[in-house]
């Protein structure tokens, strides 16, 4: 009972407590990129998730075997593989989608959250918890992309799940492309506010859902969100700039 009781502590704290994107500030750059459209959120995330949780799981299997001293390259490794594996999938597929997200899906590699939680948790942990970390995170990084392109697309765009039928045709449902309202919109003489496509709206957005983020975890009595000095990251103990901060401060 205690370790079902753990295990969904693992995957809940990637969701609300941990959630990368609003409370860790981890993968923004895909998150401002990629939140212009529902279905490229979804596409962004779900591929991420696969990622995140493959990685984890041989990581976590292979933790006492890597020698500590390559364990950055070999976790890249790990990677790369798996994102190749899901890119020529998503090539074979969802081609739309690959388009859609360009080079963001190749530098899946380095992003910052997979090779976060590899450092940080698949790297010390058992294989299950591993990948209910790695599943917890990948769900809590697909929400707030989600919530982040429906503003955007919604009040921007004047659509919601536009290009739908590129994503779900690779599982055989057709007929449903999303929805539209920018015409309806011109008849009386309005139009979507462009601003929020824009990289101007994403950052403006990006900041009103990490401020409402802090609001909640405030009234939880727990600390709000904020940027990091490079002391907190986990990659730092592999990092030159670090280590030479390190050496002009002794």
């Amino acid at each position: 009972m205690a370790k079902q009781k753990k295990l969904s502590e693992e995957f809940t704290k990637g969701i609300i407590k941990e959630n990368p994107v609003l409370r860790l500030v981890l993968g923004t750059c895909p998150t401002l990129a990629l939140t212009t459209s529902v279905t490229t959120a979804i596409g962004m995330g779900i591929s991420a998730t696969l990622v995140l949780i493959c990685s984890n799981i041989v990581i976590s299997a292979l933790r006492k075997v890597i020698s500590p001293k390559i364990r950055i390259p070999a976790y890249i490794v790990i990677i790369a593989s798996f994102v190749t594996i899901v890119q020529m999938a998503v090539k074979a597929y969802v081609p739309v989608l690959d388009e859609a997200l360009g080079v963001f899906l190749p530098l899946i590699v380095v992003n910052c959250i997979i090779l976060g939680r590899a450092e940080a948790f698949a790297g010390k942990n058992p294989v299950l918890a591993s990948a209910v970390d790695g599943l917890g995170m990948g769900v809590g990084f697909t929400v707030a992309l989600i919530f982040m392109a429906t503003i955007r697309e919604t009040i921007g765009a004047g659509s919601f799940l536009a290009g739908a039928e590129s994503l779900l045709g690779a599982f055989g449902i057709t007929g449903f492309n999303g929805f539209s309202w920018a015409d309806k919109l011109a008849t009386v003489g309005l139009e979507p506010m462009l601003i929020f496509i824009l990289p101007a709206g994403g950052f403006f957005v990006f900041g009103i859902l990490i401020a409402l983020a802090n609001k909640i975890a405030e009234g939880k009595g727990k600390k709000p969100a904020e940027l990091h000095s490079c002391e907190h990251c986990s990659m730092r103990g592999n990092c030159p700039s670090f280590s030479q901060k390190e050496d002009e401060s002794k």
